[in-house]
């Protein structure tokens, strides 16, 4: 059974960086692809980034330019880097491997004055 645990969510000001990262267990991590997902208050979740087995990434309008998602096989990590952020981004956000309906807890990013 899959299991991914997210970190590295904080509170920052707009226009700063954050870096989320998030181990995945229980899978054959180079065969699926994986994304990162939001949930704001008020809102339904959303998707934010994915990236195929085959390195090809997609992010959502509202966040290109700005974040990147990355992989690593190797430690069946998910990374997303988050820069320039911008109040809207406030929300919790997910890892999740896509095929699968394991979702983690997710990790807050907050961001204010």
């Amino acid at each position: 059974q899959v299991q991914v645990s997210e970190s590295g969510g904080g509170l920052v000001q707009p226009g700063g960086s954050l870096g989320l990262s998030c181990p995945a267990s229980g899978i054959i991590f180079s065969e699926h692809d994986i994304g990162w997902y939001r949930q704001a208050p008020g809102k339904q979740r959303e998707m934010v980034a994915t990236i195929s087995t085959r390195w090809q990434p997609n992010y959502t309008d509202s966040v290109k330019g700005r974040f990147t998602i990355s992989r690593d096989n190797g430690y069946r990590l998910i990374s997303l880097q988050m820069n320039s952020l911008v109040p809207e981004d406030t929300a919790v956000y997910y890892c999740h491997v896509l095929g699968t309906d394991n979702w983690g807890r997710g990790t807050q990013v907050t961001v204010s004055e």
